[in-house]
C-alpha cells in the first residue's frame, strides 16, 4: 500500500471519528452519520453564513433547519450537495469527505442525493411524467419500460397517479411541489434535501406537503434535511429542529424541547403575534 493511500485512509478514519463524536454530542448516538459538518466555515464577503458549524444527521432522521431569511439555511443544503465548498472545515456525506472527491466522484455521490428546489424547478415544456423521468434518462441505465414503471410508481407515491400527462402550467402549486417530490425520490436516494417545500402554498396544502415529507422520510428511510420558515410544520414532522442565526445553530433539539425553549429567537417563531415590530 502506498503512503498516499495510507494517509488518505488515516484521514478518513480521523474524519469518521470526528463525525461520530459530533453525532454523540449532537444526537446521542455513536453511529456514523449520513451527513456531518465539522467546524465548517462559509462566508460571502463579510457575511458569515457558517461560523465553525458542527452537526450531524443520521440515516432515516428528519432534520429541520429554521431561521430568519438570509441566515444561510439554503447554503447548508448546497454544502451538503457539494454545490458549494466550505472555506474551512469538512463536510462529510455518506462516508465521503466532499473536498477530497474528484468531479466524477462528486457527480456519482449526488446520484445518491435527492434535491427538492424551492420553486420545484420543473421544465415547462415537459409533462410532469417527463420531468420526473429526467434523472433516470440522464444516467441511461434503464430501458424505456423500466423508466416508465419507476415514474408511475413515484407519481403514485406522491398522489399524482393520473396527472403524469399534464404540463406544469396546467396544475396547481401543490401539484407542482408533489411532482418535484416524485423527481427527488425517483432514484431512491439515501439523502433528501428540501428547500422551503411549503413556500407559496395555502395552509391546507402546506399541511398536505408536510405530511408528504414525513411519509417519504419513513418510506425511504433517507436522511432528510428540510429548510423552512414554517415552525408549525417543522414541529409536526421533524425528529430534530435546528435554529440557525449568525452562522451557528442556537439550539438543536426535539420538537418538544423547542416548544419549551425560552430563547427569544425561538419564541418569535412560536408566537409571532407577540413579537414587537418596529416601524420606520
Amino acid at each position: 500500500m502506498s503512503s498516499e493511500v495510507r494517509m488518505a485512509q488515516d484521514a478518513g478514519v480521523a474524519m469518521d471519528t470526528q463525525c461520530i463524536r459530533a453525532a454523540l454530542a449532537d444526537a446521542g448516538t455513536r453511529q456514523t452519520p449520513a451527513i456531518c459538518f465539522v467546524d465548517v466555515m462559509k462566508s460571502f464577503g463579510e457575511r458569515h453564513v457558517q461560523d465553525h458549524q458542527t452537526f450531524s444527521v443520521q440515516a432515516g432522521e428528519l432534520f429541520a433547519i429554521i431561521g430568519p431569511s438570509g441566515t444561510g439555511k439554503s447554503v447548508t443544503l448546497k454544502l451538503i450537495a457539494g454545490l458549494l465548498r466550505p472555506d474551512a472545515g469538512e463536510v462529510r456525506v455518506l462516508g465521503k469527505t466532499l473536498s477530497e472527491l474528484s468531479s466524477k466522484e462528486l457527480s456519482q455521490l449526488r446520484r445518491r442525493i435527492g434535491f427538492l428546489f424551492q420553486g420545484g424547478a420543473l421544465l415547462g415544456w415537459k409533462t410532469l411524467a417527463e420531468n420526473v423521468a429526467l434523472p433516470l434518462q440522464e444516467h441511461g441505465r434503464l430501458t424505456a419500460n423500466e423508466i416508465e414503471a419507476r415514474v408511475q410508481a413515484a407519481l403514485a407515491e406522491v398522489g399524482l397517479k393520473d396527472a403524469g400527462e399534464l404540463y406544469p402550467a396546467e396544475v396547481s402549486g401543490g401539484m407542482l411541489k408533489r411532482a418535484a417530490f416524485a423527481r427527488a425520490i425517483i432514484e431512491n436516494p439515501e439523502i433528501l434535501l428540501f428547500d422551503e417545500p411549503t413556500s407559496g402554498l395555502d395552509p391546507v396544502m402546506a399541511y398536505t406537503i408536510d405530511s408528504l415529507v414525513r411519509k417519504i422520510n419513513r418510506a425511504h428511510h433517507a436522511a432528510c434535511v428540510v429548510v423552512t420558515h414554517d415552525m408549525a410544520g417543522a414541529l409536526r414532522y421533524a425528529d430534530r429542529i435546528a435554529f440557525l442565526k449568525d452562522g451557528r445553530f442556537l439550539i438543536v433539539d426535539t420538537p418538544e424541547a423547542i416548544r419549551q425553549s425560552d430563547l427569544p429567537e425561538i419564541q418569535s417563531f412560536l408566537n409571532p403575534e407577540q413579537t414587537e415590530v418596529s416601524h420606520v
